[in-house]
């Protein structure tokens, strides 16, 4: 049986008061917003794109709230909790990390994951020795290159076409 314009609307703002925090003038003007929506999309089949605009413009907020130590928010739909933002930004928003930083005028010093993330993950790396390791690959790509445009070609052997 299919859920109730009401019903709908009630389950979306649940969602979203869950993981934002929320005052009931807040909550009460979500629930009308989501229900006319809901209202627009059932008659018209589609929504006005001007609500959709006006909510990319404006960051759900501050850039020092949003990136913190042990977290990542997202600019755009507040959603919280993650270590890096790049797979969200692609599956919910199909925005790029360059498209999110111009968007918000985010600093390119400014790593769209978590501080605490990203400092694991250097430790890791240097405790595993994968920059030596990188640098002894590129050393050794290098000199097979040179080696090979070094090396005179053979003459009378010709690349196959591929069909």
């Amino acid at each position: 049986m299919p859920a109730t314009l009401v019903e709908l609307a009630a389950n979306i703002v649940s969602s979203h008061a869950s993981v934002n925090e929320m005052t009931t003038e807040e909550l009460l003007q979500e629930i009308q917003k989501v229900y006319a929506a809901l209202q627009q999309l059932e008659v018209s089949g589609s929504i006005l794109e001007a609500p959709a605009e006006a909510e990319k413009k404006a960051p759900t907020m501050s850039l020092k709230k949003a990136f913190q130590a042990d977290q990542v928010y997202c600019l755009i739909c507040g959603r919280g909790g993650m270590k890096t933002l790049a797979r969200h930004l692609a599956q919910a928003h199909g925005l790029k990390p360059g498209e999110y930083r111009k968007q918000f005028n985010i600093p390119s010093s400014q790593p769209l994951t978590a501080r605490n993330f990203s400092e694991g993950r250097k430790k890791m790396a240097q405790e595993r020795g994968l920059a030596e390791n990188l640098a002894k690959a590129r050393a050794v790509r290098a000199a097979k290159l040179k080696a090979e445009k070094a090396a005179p070609k053979k003459p009378g052997r010709t690349a196959k076409k591929k069909a």
